[in-house]
């Protein structure tokens, strides 16, 4: 498994899922897990592979950003951290003995050598936005014709758009990431909450990521009667209005432990080029509704009126918020979203499962080809 973004505890939450999916694939029985990525703490029965050299490149990555922070930034930064990333990538697939190749991010692939083993490639929603860029495509229709590919987005929205992009030299196939337990274990009060009610916001802080949060919001927040509790690295310079409860990046446990269980509810008002936000998932494994922006990926989890609130506009988001003040209201859509998840996504284990039947799958397809 190869990954540019990794946390290096429980309490970073730069790459966390790739923590979570790499130890509910090395806990089974029937796979032998091998990783490159950023340092962190691991699984003991994951293989770590990176280089000394290369794993203080990926450190320095992380440190920075992430590439796709790096490439937004522009600069000489921009030019050189792809061409060490691919030439990082080169060495190590060239060097594993791996029965088959998981590919996280669409660009990780573009360097495989032309050794014909079976390639998984999980997809996320900054990787459509690569598919725009100019000879993308036909890079990577090349390398997915030289191996058994099946290409997983995390997100059903995306599965169209990959079909028709890559239909012919790979199968496309859906499998959702999973979520931890303990989020499905938060209680919800049985009571209403005090006031001022508190809606939270949790992201990363950049323009795209907040969208209209803070236009739409402002009229809505007063601090008297409800609140806009906001949680995530701040990642862009950006001035916050005296009415958000700004509380900088938290931790799983934080948010889990301290915020979620007396919360009214998630919003997210985002305009970024979402794949299927996890936050999303673990608040609605909580039991809490969600306010958001209308996006294909908010809409292919959040359904109007019965998990959560849609909005197009400031308007949307009074009637959202008002609704759900109603907990009544509030109950019945927290328990409709935990359902849901509960089904429909389930654990991290769960989730393993799902590729690890994919895995095998490949490797049957690579031996009678």
């Amino acid at each position: 498994m190869v990954s540019t973004s990794y946390p290096a505890d429980l309490n970073d939450w730069r790459g966390l899922f790739i923590r979570h999916l790499t130890d509910a694939l090395a806990r089974r029985k029937d796979l032998r897990v091998s990783l490159w990525a950023p340092p962190g703490e691991v699984h003991p029965d994951v293989i770590q592979v990176a280089s000394a050299h290369e794993t203080t490149f990926l450190a320095q990555l992380m440190q920075s950003g992430g590439i796709a922070h790096l490439l937004r930034s522009g600069g000489v930064r921009a030019l050189v951290a792809p061409l060490r990333l691919l030439m990082g990538l080169r060495a190590v697939y060239r060097r594993s003995d791996a029965d088959l190749y998981h590919v996280n991010w669409l660009q990780n692939a573009l360097p495989l050598p032309n050794d014909g083993k079976p390639l998984l490639v999980s997809v996320l929603g900054t990787d459509m936005q690569l598919l725009n860029k100019p000879m993308m495509k036909s890079m990577l229709r090349h390398v997915f014709d030289r191996h058994p590919t099946v290409i997983c987005p995390n997100a059903g929205w995306m599965v169209k758009p990959l079909e028709a992009a890559f239909g012919k030299v790979a199968k496309v196939r859906f499998v959702p990431f999973g979520i931890d337990p303990m989020w499905y274990a938060i209680p919800r009060a049985e009571t209403p909450l005090a006031m001022p009610t508190r809606w939270l916001a949790v992201t990363r802080l950049t323009r795209a990521k907040l969208g209209s949060l803070l236009e739409w919001g402002e009229q809505f927040f007063n601090g008297q009667t409800r609140e806009l509790h906001l949680f995530g690295p701040m990642q862009e310079t950006i001035d916050l209005p005296d009415w958000v409860h700004y509380h900088g990046p938290a931790s799983p446990e934080q948010l889990c432990r301290g915020w979620f269980p007396g919360a009214q509810g998630l919003i997210t008002l985002s305009c970024h080029a979402e794949g299927r936000p996890q936050v999303m998932l673990e608040a609605m494994a909580a039991g809490l509704p969600i306010i958001a922006s209308r996006l294909p990926a908010h809409e292919n989890i959040v359904f109007h009126g019965e998990t959560g609130w849609l909005c197009d506009s400031a308007e949307d988001v009074g009637q959202g918020l008002q609704h759900f003040e109603n907990m009544a209201e509030n109950h019945r859509a927290g328990d409709a979203a935990r359902a849901w998840v509960g089904r429909e996504i389930g654990t991290w284990d769960d989730c393993a499962a799902r590729y690890t039947n994919l895995y095998q799958q490949l490797i049957h397809r690579a031996s009678h080809d």
